[in-house]
């Protein structure tokens, strides 16, 4: 015998108010987390995109997430090889690869052959492989140059955030955790996936991925 079912009490007019209240302090409190996080709201989310990348994230990219849940980066903050600020909102119009490292961090050295390799076989008008490098301090850009000089990477731009303020956005959010991280990003700016640690990208799984992101 299945059990009477209670009524659900009716909303007084006090209590409607009181919960509009609330909902529009929720919605004020998400809108200020967004905008203090950098996490820009200007993406609408989108699904299908994600699982296409998703569909096809598999064997040396099996770690790779299909997220699209509208995170934008448009105005993500960082330099360029001679110190000038730029934004990713300066690649619009190309979906990108951007690949959070750090000299010192082990992983991010093993990852950048295959880094290398990817874009010189896929970046053109319409993708790029952006490396954002996270060595702290005022020489951090100079040993990022030094690394990357030393392993001859000549395909790999050079572009780093010696402050670490891009990236704690991602840790705020808990979109990364640690280095070496990835995002796929697509021409507007918003995320389409994620990516925790390394990965053999100059691999037919890795080419596989960067052919589903091209096409979106």
């Amino acid at each position: 015998m299945s059990e009477p079912v209670a009524k659900r009490p009716s909303l007084t007019p006090r209590r409607a108010t009181i919960a509009a209240l609330l909902g529009a302090g929720v919605a004020i409190a998400i809108a200020f987390w967004w905008g203090n996080t950098g996490q820009a709201a200007q993406c609408a989310p989108q699904t299908a995109a994600a699982g296409k990348i998703d569909a096809v994230a598999v064997g040396q990219l099996a770690a790779l997430n299909g997220t699209g849940t509208g995170r934008g980066y448009s105005d993500m903050k960082f330099t360029d090889e001679a110190g000038n600020p730029r934004t990713l909102k300066d690649f619009a119009g190309k979906a990108l690869l951007v690949n959070f490292w750090a000299s010192w961090c082990i992983p991010c050295r093993a990852e950048m052959p295959a880094l290398d390799k990817l874009a010189a076989a896929e970046n053109d008008d319409g993708f790029l492989v952006l490396p954002i490098n996270l060595d702290l301090g005022d020489g951090g850009l100079e040993k990022a140059k030094a690394f990357i000089d030393e392993g001859q990477w000549a395909n790999l731009p050079l572009y780093a955030d010696s402050t670490f303020e891009a990236f704690k956005q991602l840790q705020t959010s808990a979109v990364a955790l640690g280095l070496p991280s990835t995002l796929l990003i697509d021409k507007n700016g918003c995320e389409l996936a994620v990516l925790q640690g390394p990965a053999e990208w100059d691999s037919q799984d890795g080419r596989n991925v960067i052919a589903a992101l091209k096409s979106i």
